[in-house]
């Protein structure tokens, strides 16, 4: 009887304890939680070039999976196991693939996504002052993904600080953070991503208007509600640019396939599936810019394999005012992250 007794209170000595341990960490997450405004003004960066109509204007997207998504990792989300890569080299070597793929790509301006500055899956590496010092590019930065600890899963993703990177020399007029609606309620929400829009305003030389980049990554992980109401916010700010005279280009990863799109079917719903959006959300006159040539993301269930499950979700929307001369997927068999580029050139009506 003694035996059970004693064993009953270790017992309820270590659910206590675990439960004290529970409620403490729910207690920090929820202090520390990222609460940004709805609009937040982002130091620009100190490009001087001028931007004229008459000149074609090129756009590079990718989404960098934080150099540490290369073709030789899986990721627990997508169905796979790991957090991490294995070793801060690792992460070097992608970010140097990375920063090559990008000079090889030339751009006026770069729409970078899942940039780090000092998370516990990348090393702790500052992603932002590498592609700034390798491209010999001011940036923009905006934080969409900010922890001090994210509790999940084992072992953990622990301290996570990254964003959208806008990377270009043209002359900046301003640059502003805008909140998107959040896809997730307490607690989760303490320790998730904050989308975001990052909104750049270029002058345009000789004219009253102004060229508006969008920077953008929509939800990945939620039933869906998320990535409708963002992209309706999303749509709502191009519109209301245009409305003003502004050309605007809004790129980046939508985490949604494009009405159309056929070429990489789905094999298994049990898998990680974008949704679909159509063109009918686009306000009158703008247009989706995406090609099909290649695949713009890799599921990560696997290390990436040539018959890996494949999607289209990377692109861009532009203004009726913005014409489009190209857009095309450069294919780099995602040696260093999960994603490819995506290159647009436009001329300004």
């Amino acid at each position: 009887m003694k035996t059970l007794k004693k064993a009953a209170k270790i017992m309820a000595a270590v659910i206590t304890a675990v439960v004290f341990v529970f409620t403490g960490l729910l207690i920090f997450v929820t202090v520390m939680e990222y609460r940004p405004q709805k609009t937040e003004s982002i130091k620009k960066s100190e490009g001087t070039r001028e931007v004229f109509r008459e000149d074609p204007f090129t756009v590079v997207s990718l989404n960098t999976g934080y150099a540490g998504l290369g073709e030789d990792e899986d990721f627990f989300m997508d169905g796979g196991t790991k957090v991490r890569p294995d070793s801060k080299a690792q992460v070097e070597e992608n970010l140097a693939g990375i920063a090559g793929i990008l000079k090889e790509h030339r751009a006026d301006a770069y729409f970078l996504q899942e940039v780090d500055l000092d998370s516990k899956r990348s090393y702790s590496t500052d992603q932002k002052k590498y592609y700034e010092t390798m491209l010999g590019l001011g940036g923009m930065f905006a934080y969409n993904f900010k922890v001090a600890y994210a509790p999940y899963p084992w072992p953990t993703i622990g301290h996570v600080e990254s964003g959208l990177l806008t990377l270009t020399d043209a002359r900046i007029n301003q640059a502003e953070r805008i909140a998107l609606p959040e896809s997730f309620s307490w607690p989760l929400k303490t320790c998730n991503l904050k989308r975001c829009l990052l909104k750049t305003r270029v002058p345009v030389k000789g004219s009253r208007a102004e060229l508006v980049l969008i920077n953008l990554h929509l939800e990945a992980y939620d039933s869906g509600e998320g990535k409708e109401a963002q992209s309706k916010m999303l749509l709502k700010v191009l519109e209301e640019e245009y409305k003003k005279g502004n050309y605007v280009i809004a790129g980046g990863d939508f985490n949604q396939t494009f009405e159309g799109i056929t070429k990489y079917p789905i094999r298994s719903k049990e898998d990680w599936t974008p949704g679909t959006i159509g063109n009918e959300i686009l306000p009158a006159g703008f247009q989706f810019a995406i090609d099909d040539s290649y695949p713009t993301c890799r599921l990560l269930n696997n290390a990436y394999e040539k018959d890996s499950q494949v999607y289209v979700i990377d692109g861009f929307i532009v203004s009726p005012n913005v014409q489009v001369e190209q857009v095309k997927v450069m294919n780099h068999d995602f040696r260093y992250t999960d994603h490819q580029p995506v290159r647009l050139k436009v001329k300004l009506k």
